[in-house]
């Protein structure tokens, strides 16, 4: 094959007599293991991509912009970025099989962007566990003979309001509510009436459900704000502790039980989901909220935010640039064929996401329906959709323990889904990294429980009364800014640094055909474009990070910038310590040719099985600079 960008390593060499040097059965990697079946590794990617965010963000954001209409902006992003940018990381890891910072060793320059994904997943992971604990509380709460957020107890505050049916009944019907008493004129005397009336309108009560008040009072037993974080909550706490140990028991044998895992975390939500349709298309008023999900207001399309929220949407939902994606495809066997799985995991997960619509909004309906509210009043999401809409709708169902038993199982099962792979990613990165030091015996088994004991001990924090806000900082963040960030400098790097002709060469050598030149037009221009646009209506569109009425206080914020600043800096810092090691090794070269050199493979870079690095050939002018600087810092150049 010609070459077709010079100096950018190694390049595939297409003969009958390289093709038969690989017989299809070598492909298992001794050191580091592969997926025990291709199915294992396609239900962890679709577990890894639908997560909580499908089933609580999307129907809200679909909604609020434009309905049906939404779903058009939605499948174009769908193809801009979401698509081109799973397929880009899963060929990435599965053609070197390497960990999101030693798979760097094509281009040592950007190895910060590995290191960038390395720091996101640890935050996302650290808080991401947290909800799953607070689900684990509810699972628990559901077995009791009544639902303990169906009614106000002792820990209720006198506005609590067991059933907002009745009081919505009664105003609807021009009567007037107070002190949990219904009044008509017809029951009363005028003057008497017109007095109950005036007194109701001047103490204007606000009154909140039993389940807001279960939530924020006895699950969470919050405070005023992020100032006052109050002490532990040993409930919270153990719960969190299951959580981590559930984690620990999924990878206890690495990636061969992870697989065995997402069996049951990818298809559960999918039959639970299925359930609570059938379930909510019964009720009445669900027709109503489908409707107001789905029916198109096109005057949307002409809003500029309504394509940014579909650009956030899709490119969040898939979850690229956690390093998730890069981790599990570096399992796969170097044959797989990772083009059908990036179309077909994007485009499942987008599905999901609309069908997992239809199911809130079935249920929203019915909710409207019994206050006598508009669905605009009653839609929510996020933890006030999961915690506090949902838990109050079962109450209304028969057998409403059974609906919450569900309800809670499929939370816990999409949350787990996602965190496997997040903390896989963060146990690769750390063997790949340290290979010598964690290999040998039970090492690596050791390295993932201290990975849980440091993820518990920091988790302590979202235990305590105020740790909802600490959690809210985390999920503003965390995994925002940094993501589109990193996103934009990984297209960067892999199309102009290693060069995108030589990428497709790369991919053509494990599909056995090359992929289409659109796939480097997006990767190239349409992706980074897209990405740099997003980051730049994300940032000016900010809003201060609030929690109900309570906003963040700006010492908060600028604890949260923190937070997105500690990934993305790794970037240029990465990149400065390898460009202040090259001067040193090599004064007599200038900072550019040092830079030039930093930017181009090592001799590490290539699959990671030798019958498949045989069908590579290495370019001498590329590498002959290398060899002789030897640099071996932050240990991710090693196999």
């Amino acid at each position: 094959m010609v070459k077709t960008e010079k100096d950018q390593g190694f390049m595939p060499v297409r003969s009958n007599e390289d093709s038969e040097k690989v017989p299809d059965v070598i492909e298992e990697s001794d050191h580091r293991g592969n997926w025990s079946r291709k199915l294992d590794f396609f239900l962890s990617c679709l577990s890894y991509a639908v997560g909580l965010g499908n089933v609580w963000r999307f129907p809200y954001v679909c909604y609020k912009n434009g309905g049906g209409a939404f779903l058009i902006p939605f499948a174009v992003m769908l193809f801009i970025t979401g698509i081109p940018m799973v397929f880009l990381e899963l060929s990435f890891g599965q053609f070197a099989s390497s960990g999101v910072v030693s798979i760097w060793s094509v281009s040592p320059f950007f190895q910060g962007v590995g290191w960038a994904m390395f720091i996101v997943s640890c935050l996302i992971a650290i808080y991401y566990n947290m909800i799953i604990a607070w689900t684990l509380y509810y699972l628990f709460a559901s077995f009791q003979e009544r639902l303990p957020w169906s009614y106000c107890g002792d820990w209720s505050s006198e506005n609590c309001l067991a059933d907002h049916a009745v009081m919505y009944n009664c105003t609807f019907h021009n009567g007037v509510w107070l002190n949990e008493t219904c009044y008509h004129s017809g029951q009363v005397n005028e003057s008497y009436f017109n007095y109950i009336q005036g007194l109701a309108n001047s103490t204007n009560v606000q009154y909140t459900s039993s389940s807001d008040e279960y939530f924020h009072k006895v699950v969470l037993d919050i405070t005023k704000g992020i100032e006052s974080i109050g002490g532990v909550k040993w409930e919270l706490a153990l719960c969190l502790l299951l959580a981590w140990t559930l984690v620990c028991i999924c990878l206890a044998k690495g990636i061969k039980s992870s697989g065995k895992a997402v069996y049951f975390t990818a298809f559960f939500p999918y039959l639970v989901l299925t359930i609570l349709l059938v379930r909510g298309l019964t009720l009445p008023g669900s027709k109503e909220g489908i409707l107001y999900y789905l029916i198109p207001k096109w005057d949307q399309l002409l809003n500029a935010k309504v394509w940014k929220d579909a650009a956030v949407q899709i490119f969040f939902s898939l979850s690229p640039c956690w390093g998730g994606l890069i981790t599990l495809a570096s399992y796969n066997k170097f044959k797989n064929n990772c083009l059908f799985d990036a179309v077909l995991v994007s485009i499942l997960d987008s599905l999901t996401s609309v069908f997992a619509g239809l199911v809130i909004f079935s249920i929203i309906g019915y909710m409207a329906h019994e206050l006598h509210q508009s669905v605009e009043n009653v839609a929510r999401d996020g933890p006030g959709l999961a915690f506090i809409v949902y838990p109050e709708v079962v109450t209304k169902l028969p057998v409403s323990q059974l609906w919450s038993v569900l309800f809670f199982l499929m939370l816990i099962t999409l949350g787990l889904g996602t965190q496997i792979a997040t903390v896989t990613t963060v146990h690769t990165t750390i063997l790949d990294t340290f290979t010598e030091f964690f290999r040998p015996g039970k090492r690596s088994f050791i390295l993932l429980l201290s990975i849980a004991v440091v993820g518990y001990l920091i988790g302590l924090s979202f235990c305590t009364q105020g740790g909802m806000y600490v959690v809210q900082l985390f999920d503003n963040y965390a995994a925002t800014y940094s993501l589109l960030f990193i996103g934009l400098i990984e297209c960067l790097a892999l199309s102009y640094a290693y060069g995108a002709n030589t990428f497709l060469d790369n991919i053509e050598l494990m599909l056995g055909r090359r992929p289409s030149m659109l796939w480097k037009i997006s990767w190239s221009f349409l992706t980074p474009a897209a990405l740099l646009t997003i980051l730049i209506f994300t940032a000016v569109d900010f809003d201060p990070t609030s929690y109900g009425d309570y906003v963040f206080p700006t010492w908060a914020e600028v604890v949260g910038c923190f937070i997105t600043i500690l990934s993305i800096s790794a970037i240029p810092l990465v990149a400065l310590c390898k460009v202040v090691q090259g001067l040193i090794r090599l004064p007599n070269i200038g900072l550019l040719e040092v830079i030039k050199m930093m930017m181009k493979p090592t001799n590490e870079w290539g699959p990671r099985l030798k019958e498949h690095r045989e069908l590579m050939k290495v370019s001498p002018d590329t590498y002959e600079s290398q060899r002789c600087m030897m640099l071996n810092d932050f240990s991710s150049e090693r196999s």
